[in-house]
């Protein structure tokens, strides 16, 4: 199988993830440029709001990048006339089957990843001709599914024939590492994004991502269906009281995100938060996960 680096023609095999209105082209073009693969979240984004992330992004790097589409959108088909006509070469997908647009798609030679909760829809992502898929374990923030990345990963790279990526709970080189041996061939993260120079959210967020510590996080299931991980505030705990509508929507990421309220807004944020102890720019993240799992990796003895 043809290494993912190669792929997408990409210098580190590490994705950031496409965080809801946080993953704009001040954070993709840092990550793209410095040799990960940067991903615009397009969730909530007009056809014309989508074009100028694009063209922001590549005004900073030459590099790949990639476009996430939220396929529960209205406007997913604007989306992927736009995506076609800037010529973007790599989309990411969640929230759907990309099974209606993969024509189109695939006509303007655009590799095709879609984020999967399980071994099923893995297997269902590979009869459709998708070039890889993003597998994501339930210790990752925001909507999540009910597996865990440990278990999840090697059942998956068995299934399927196609590169997999590894996403929840990575957030340092030991988590990459991990990732490879159970049969991965590169990693997504997003919290630990959260904490890089570039990443565009208000310093209240950053901050809380700094001080949690490995059980900051809850878990909140919609009642039909569906769940999202943040740090646990007011705003979360009183969902179990009158479980309103309210913590799953934009407006409550937006408070936390551009308002730095961080008790009434969705900090959404995976369980790695209490790793993250520091702000640095994405090109000294990256490289210092990279070197380290490659340190790990060489030192992994069975005993």
């Amino acid at each position: 199988m043809e290494k993912i680096t190669e792929l997408l023609e990409i210098q580190y095999p590490i994705f950031q993830g496409a965080m809801a209105h946080i993953a704009r082209y001040p954070l993709v073009s840092a990550v793209s440029e410095a040799g990960g693969l940067g991903i615009i979240a397009a969730g909530g984004l007009s056809g014309e709001e989508l074009r100028e992330q694009i063209r922001e992004t590549k005004k900073r790097t030459k590099n790949p990048f990639a476009v996430n589409l939220m396929l529960q959108m209205e406007n997913i088909s604007e989306q992927v006339d736009v995506l076609i006509a800037e010529d973007i070469k790599i989309v990411t997908t969640g929230a759907g089957t990309p099974k209606p647009y993969m024509e189109r798609l695939k006509q303007a030679g655009i590799k095709v990843f879609p984020v999967i909760p399980s071994v099923k829809i893995a297997q269902k992502m590979e009869q459709l001709g998708v070039d890889g898929v993003i597998a994501e374990g339930m210790e990752a923030g925001g909507h999540i599914g009910e597996t865990t990345t440990m278990t999840l990963i090697p059942q998956v790279a068995q299934a399927v024939n196609i590169p997999v990526i590894a996403a929840g709970g990575i957030g340092d080189g030991h988590g990459m590492a991990a990732a490879f041996v159970l049969g991965a061939c590169g990693v997504q993260m997003g919290t630990a994004f959260l904490t890089t120079t570039e990443c565009p959210i208000h310093e209240n967020y950053k901050q809380a991502i700094l001080q949690a510590n490995d059980t900051a996080t809850v878990v909140i299931h919609k009642e039909k269906g569906g769940a999202i991980r943040g740090l646990r505030n007011e705003l979360l705990e009183g969902y179990s009281k009158n479980e309103s509508g309210e913590v799953f929507s934009l407006a409550a990421l937006q408070r936390a995100a551009d308002d730095g309220d961080v008790q009434q807004g969705n900090v959404m944020s995976g369980q790695i938060a209490g790793m993250l102890t520091q702000v640095r720019p994405a090109k000294e993240l990256i490289e210092a996960v990279y070197a380290e799992a490659e340190a790990v990796s060489q030192k992994i003895v069975l005993r």
